[in-house]
């Protein structure tokens, strides 16, 4: 009797358990890229070995992300203990003090709260509808995690969608859910790109950019929020025209009146001392992120309130972060007795995958850096320096956003943003110009449920078709590129004082 293979020989499993360790060594073993500097073919190496397991996913994202561990020292390539220092840093103790607040609104239901009185105020005709869930979903994703903004989004729209069935004929209103579906998926990503605690990608080029560049100011929240809020808001805007001119019913809605938001918003209760605490925990923490190094745009100035401490530049955000979300496991909770409002059990639930995934990518841009294989790689496409930079900006957008509807767009940023730094630093062009378009078009892939959580989370619904998606988000994702194209070149410029003729003293990689 012949034993059965365990792993069914998919491409998918050819591609990373054979073709991937093979090109692996056959790069180490016999690839030159750099003659007297080996390190520059062994990172590319490693880089390529993760890059083909981060999109075949046979292991574990989090378990690739730890491949820098063992072969940067094995190599030479890196110091271990530097290595290790890379995997954890102020951006993610950003993330976890963010994710903790997160996971106390959502303990105690406030999210919903939110939500729901969102939609309570935006009303009940279909663009209204439409509207109250997308500007929910990308509210709350700006905060927390796109992937628990969509879960807890979906069954609320569910009901909903349940509920119309007495006002709607069952054809119009398959067609209305498509879009009110793909509402919530889009301003999930939509959302998210506004703060840098809202996506992955946003934290992950905070990091890298420090790395690459260490003597250049650093990206605080605000300066992220005042730049990204417009792309945020413009391409808000569109997607809700677009979906709902694409999906809208043409039954009328009026009678009902918006009983159904209200009766579920009623139905929690009133709030309680736990949400009212949270609530003001959550605001405090977003006004002392966005007031912490202060605001400067061109002549307008308003200092931070960090400029109050004798060493302002040891507070970042991460500091803000963790220090917010410590006092919640200091106040006792009034409902249940020996019970705080944050508790470890809760805060187990951080997704500790996503940390690793994070450290990895740091790991591969210093990597990059300390090898000069960001910078060899800048030199091979230094032919870009004959192109003016908005047509090197589209191409990097487009290239993103396609790139990541099939693969991680937290493990694209991180193989890709050390690229762009060497690139920038070899054309003479200021870094900044090419890292935040890539950056953001990483979190603009609407095509694909594999895309994005949020757009595997309305597929899971099963009332969605992967034609439906893909037909809707072509259009957008060249939208988006088009729209982050524009807003970088002149808005992006103005808020970081980017001068398109001069290269700044600190982008240099040495």
């Amino acid at each position: 009797m012949t034993k059965k293979f365990p792993y069914h020989l998919s491409l998918r499993n050819i591609t990373g358990y054979i073709i991937a360790p093979i090109t692996f060594l056959l790069i180490i073993l016999f690839g030159n890229l750099e003659p007297g500097n080996p390190q520059v073919t062994y990172t590319l190496a490693i880089a390529l070995l993760m890059a083909i397991w981060w999109i075949t996913e046979i292991i574990p994202l989090a378990v690739t992300a730890l491949i820098p561990v063992v072969l940067f020292p094995l190599l030479g390539i890196m110091n271990g203990k530097d290595v290790s220092s890379t995997y954890f840093n102020h951006v993610i103790f950003l993330f976890i003090g963010g994710f903790l607040v997160a996971l106390a609104m959502q303990k105690w239901n406030l999210h919903k709260r939110i939500a729901l009185r969102i939609l309570m105020i935006t009303g009940t005709s279909p663009a209204r509808i439409l509207l109250g869930f997308m500007f929910a979903t990308a509210f709350l994703s700006m905060w927390i995690s796109n992937t628990a903004t969509a879960m807890m989004m979906v069954p609320i729209l569910l009901s909903i969608i349940s509920k119309l069935e007495d006002f709607m004929d069952k054809k119009d209103l398959s067609r209305y859910s498509i879009g009110l579906l793909l509402g919530i998926a889009y301003s999930a990503s939509v959302g998210g790109i506004a703060t840098l605690v809202g996506t992955p990608p946003n934290l992950s080029f905070a990091r890298i950019f420090q790395i690459m560049f260490p003597q250049a100011p650093d990206i605080s929240f605000s300066d992220w929020f005042i730049f990204a809020l417009p792309i945020s808001i413009i391409f808000f805007i569109i997607i809700w025209l677009f979906l709902y001119f694409v999906y809208k019913p043409q039954t009328s809605l009026i009678d009902m009146r918006g009983i159904d938001f209200k009766k579920q918003y009623n139905d929690l209760g009133p709030a309680s001392f736990e949400e009212k605490i949270i609530l003001i925990d959550f605001i405090l923490l977003a006004l002392l992120w966005l007031t912490r190094s202060g605001i400067a745009i061109g002549e307008f100035d308003v200092p931070g309130w960090s400029d109050l401490f004798p060493n302002p530049d040891y507070l970042n955000d991460g500091t803000v972060a963790i220090f917010m979300a410590v006092i919640l496991f200091f106040i006792p909770a009034k409902g249940i007795k020996k019970t705080r409002i944050m508790d470890w059990s809760t805060s187990a639930k951080i997704p500790w995958n996503i940390v690793l995934l994070f450290g990895g990518g740091f790991a591969l841009a210093s990597g990059f850096k300390e090898s000069g294989l960001s910078l060899w790689f800048g030199e091979q496409l230094s032919v870009l320096g004959n192109w003016h930079p908005l047509f090197i900006i589209i191409a990097i957008s487009l290239t993103m956003t396609f790139l990541t509807e099939l693969t991680s767009n937290t493990a694209t940023t991180e193989m890709l943003l050390p690229v762009l730094a060497g690139l920038s630093v070899t054309i003479n062009i200021h870094p900044l110009l090419f890292m935040l378009p890539a950056t953001i078009s990483a979190s603009m892939a609407f095509m694909l449920p594999v895309a994005t959580p949020p757009n595997a989370i309305i597929f899971g619904s099963g009332r969605i078709k992967v034609m439906d998606m893909a037909r809707t988000g072509f259009i957008l994702n060249l939208i988006g590129a088009i729209i982050i194209t524009f807003v970088t070149y002149y808005w992006g410029t103005y808020v970081f004082g980017i001068d398109l003729h001069v290269m700044p003293d600190w982008a240099v990689i040495k």
